[in-house]
């Protein structure tokens, strides 16, 4: 028999060096939460492209039966939606120390950048709003023809994401503020990250083929 003892398998005891962060790796290189979240982006950009497709050739369609009511595009204020769309995009910049401070375990500067993401994201839904209720009282409704109901579903849609997206940031917020978001959740708050990017990366898109490109 020999003294040296047998080198210690570490999944002997169900435990590896990953169990400290919380997350386990796949063969692709990634966490199984981060892929998940690729995954749903995934199928996220399929729904939006449909989305913007159908809008594109709805929006200059009349109605079958009777073409009633302003089209949005008669009612569209570029500069309030280019500010609602600049406060939109410098939450992505936010969103970036948000992560950059938790990975260095800074909890303070991490509640600090997730709380201003948030609050530009309810800056930007607030326009939204408003530019709804606008359109509302010009007689622009969701069923007043077929072009209204494209850009109310395509931009609703959207706004729907960025909500879900601020109740993702409200929940790190208070996780943090109770001591439970720490420098070994840093991926959890990257993962919110990518799903804040994304929508911010739509709303470009959306932006620039809805208002700007006639």
């Amino acid at each position: 028999m020999s003294d040296v003892a047998a080198p210690e398998n570490e999944f002997a005891y169900g435990r590896t060096d990953w169990d400290d962060y919380e997350h386990l790796p796949t063969t692709t290189g990634l966490t199984n939460e981060k892929l998940t979240m690729w995954a749903f982006l995934g199928s996220e950009c399929l729904l939006f492209g449909a989305l913007i497709s159908t809008y594109l050739l709805l929006r200059n369609k009349p109605d079958d039966l009777e073409n009633v009511g302003p089209k949005a595009s008669e009612l569209f204020d570029i500069p309030f939606t280019s500010v609602s769309s600049f406060v939109l995009l410098m939450s992505s910049l936010t969103m970036v120390l948000a992560v950059q401070a938790i990975a260095k375990g800074d909890n303070r500067q991490t509640r600090l950048w997730i709380g201003t993401t948030a609050t530009f994201g309810c800056i930007f839904i607030a326009g939204q709003v408003y530019e709804f209720t606008v359109f509302y009282r010009e007689g622009l409704g969701y069923t007043t023809n077929i072009s209204a109901s494209a850009f109310f579903t395509l931009t609703g849609f959207h706004g729907v994401h960025v909500s879900l997206g601020i109740v993702m940031l409200a929940s790190l917020y208070i996780l943090s503020a109770r001591g439970r978001l720490t420098q070994k959740n840093a991926e959890t708050v990257e993962i919110v990250g990518l799903y804040w990017h994304f929508v911010d990366i739509v709303w470009i898109v959306i932006f620039a083929i809805v208002y700007l490109i006639p």
